[in-house]
């Protein structure tokens, strides 16, 4: 369900349907079969981890996203948990955890989207309570991303729109969302941010692929009317290093990134 490469880029994260993060070393030695052995399984969430994301400050420290209405912050050394955020404790989720997003400009705080349709910001330092509890959606929170500058965050939802939220005073900036089409609102799945911030990229249900300019709320491009585009539900987005290029995953079982040239189809 989820997968994540440490900022090194020598380990992945992983996570899903059998509540455990699994760590793999990308420089270990292949076993018999062939395959990358497994050098720490994370464990102790209650249900299906559905978003994991290392700490942006080394590959020592993951944070995780579950099916059990928690977040857990994990030592990867010692497979020990150094956190839990929610669960019993006040001010947390009151159902599904469905994505974590980590600042990258400050790396103890983070935000978790929910099926309870909130999206609550976390300190590490303070694992008994959210800072701040963030509400306008009106259907199960898929996705949160950092926007660059650390100070605000997108999300995505079953409710068909992209919001942005500013983390200092908690107010809802803009909302994305486009008319209805056939009486259908596809819901979004997956979002992601151009380096600067002035692009969302926000994948759909239905196979398309919004471009929104997030000053102007308008649709700058759509991936899904090209030529040769995503047959199935987008599942994940992710953005190259240098920031030329896109990602997309799908349904479809494909990937394919997009680029200022068009795209190429991995299989």
């Amino acid at each position: 369900m989820t997968s994540a490469f440490s900022p090194s880029g020598q380990a992945v994260a992983c996570g899903g349907l059998d509540s455990v993060c699994s760590i793999f070393q990308l420089n270990s030695q292949f076993d018999r079969d062939g395959h990358l052995p497994v050098s720490r399984i994370l464990s102790g969430h209650r249900s299906y981890v559905s978003s994991c994301q290392y700490v942006p400050d080394g590959d020592t420290h993951v944070i995780t996203g579950s099916g059990d209405r928690t977040c857990i912050q994990w030592d990867v050394t010692t497979g020990q948990r150094i956190a839990i955020f929610g669960g019993e404790f006040p001010l947390g989720h009151t159902a599904d955890v469905m994505s974590v997003s980590i600042s990258a400009t400050n790396p103890k705080e983070f935000v978790s989207g929910s099926c309870d349709t909130t999206i609550r910001l976390w300190d590490t330092r303070i694992a008994s309570r959210a800072i701040r509890t963030f509400h306008g959606h009106e259907a199960d929170v898929n996705t949160v991303k950092f926007f660059p500058d650390g100070l605000r965050f997108g999300s995505g939802s079953d409710d068909g729109s992209c919001r942005l939220f500013d983390i200092r005073t908690g107010h809802q900036l803009q909302v994305y969302r486009q008319p209805p089409r056939e009486n259908q609102t596809p819901t979004v799945t997956a979002i992601a941010f151009s380096f600067s911030g002035r692009l969302l990229f926000a994948g759909y249900s239905n196979g398309d692929c919004f471009v929104w300019d997030t000053i102007l709320e308008k649709v700058v491009l759509n991936l899904g009317e090209l030529q040769n585009t995503h047959n199935g539900r987008i599942s994940c987005l992710g953005l190259s290093a240098d920031g030329s290029a896109l990602c997309t995953g799908s349904w479809d079982k494909n990937l394919k990134i997009w680029a200022f040239g068009g795209h190429r189809k991995i299989v």
